[in-house]
């Protein structure tokens, strides 16, 4: 008997365009022999659409498709989420990447691809990411963070810190956003102070992190317990760095596999495994790094549901490693049944 797979997307996030895209994708590339799917888009405002095709909502624009009055019900989305055998939630950024989701998933005890609640929190939020790490010896670059509060009262004494610390330039970002949504490359104090604004849009917490000069390198991950690194794929941006606009607007050059040395390989290959471990994700991750000339390598940051069409990097690499796309959701699927027949064995009677 073929497996119901609810396709979750679009969402309340500035990722939502980039969510529908990677709707599209699955949808066309499934295999329908095993596999029916059920499209279930979210809009902007957080209305959920049973049915809704992901093509005409990239088409026609979200605007087009016709909300019902009132607030969403719990009982509603309940209802829509039960007619599947499994959910795969292709859902970036807050409220879908987060781990909101994943814990309403978890509640209904329905199986679903990609991290649980904490590991999707901890890969979103990049300054509890980024201490992990740090505390692990797994190198990143310095950084420093604060929130809207503590730099409405003292913003003169967050840019000395950040100018005495880190220097110019130096890189502004939203704590949890993707697709580098927010994301700006200050020069000076008057620009910093700019995008510290410009970032607090989209989070009540901000991270300033040095510039790391050098190639940008992407790594796939792919498994639960004993989860597999792809071979490295290299980001050559058409811009000053990989903005949200150089990723879907201006597209960058792509090398897959990345030109590295054998010795590089696995170096890229470890640290993607060891963060991949450090945050016990499972199903499937994405970690960018920084490679600079003298042959150091930075961990940039662990997306746990990177883009997923088909030309995005993460299947791309793995792609180049010998898994097809199809292929590649079918084993992501049966990683989410397995983890969930895993969590099952646990029990909750502490008799036992």
């Amino acid at each position: 008997m073929k497996q119901r797979v609810i396709i979750l997307f679009g969402g309340r996030s500035a990722e939502h365009e980039v969510s529908v895209q990677s709707a599209v994708s699955v949808i066309s590339a499934i295999d329908e022999k095993e596999f029916v799917p059920i499209p279930v888009g979210i809009t902007k405002r957080g209305r959920w659409i049973a049915g809704v095709d992901p093509r005409a909502m990239l088409a026609r624009n979200e605007s087009a498709v016709v909300e019902p009055e009132g607030e969403v019900g719990v009982g509603p989305i309940v209802e829509i989420l039960m007619q599947g055998d499994v959910v795969f939630p292709v859902l970036h950024g807050p409220y879908g990447e987060d781990g909101s989701i994943q814990g309403l998933l978890e509640i209904l005890d329905i199986p679903y691809v990609g991290s649980g609640v904490m590991s999707s929190a901890l890969g979103m939020d990049k300054i509890l990411q980024k201490t992990i790490c740090k505390q692990l010896g797994i190198p990143v670059v310095d950084f420093v963070w604060f929130t809207d509060h503590s730099y409405a009262l003292e913003p003169d004494r967050h840019h000395h810190n950040i100018a005495e610390r880190l220097g110019f330039p130096c890189f502004v970002k939203p704590a949890n956003m993707g697709s580098s949504v927010g994301i700006n490359k200050a020069v000076d104090n008057d620009a910093l102070a700019h995008f510290i604004e410009v970032a607090f849009k989209y989070d009540r917490k901000v991270i300033v992190e040095q510039q790391a000069k050098g190639r940008e390198i992407e790594c796939s991950v792919l498994g639960n317990e004993q989860p597999r690194a792809s071979l490295p794929g290299e980001v050559v941006p058409n811009a000053d760095f990989y903005s949200y606009t150089a990723k879907y607007e201006e597209p960058s050059t792509l090398y897959i596999p990345a030109n590295l040395t054998p010795q590089q390989v696995r170096q890229v290959q470890e640290l993607s495994l060891r963060v991949y471990q450090a945050l016990d994700c499972s199903g499937l991750a994405r970690v960018d790094f920084f490679l600079t000339p003298t042959g150091q390598i930075y961990v940039n940051e662990l997306n746990t549901m990177p883009g997923f069409t088909n030309i995005s990097m993460y299947p791309k690499m793995w792609e180049a490693t010998g898994t097809s796309y199809p292929k590649l959701i079918s084993e992501l699927i049966f990683l989410a049944r397995a983890k969930h027949s895993e969590k099952r064995r646990i029990s909750v009677n502490y008799r036992e």
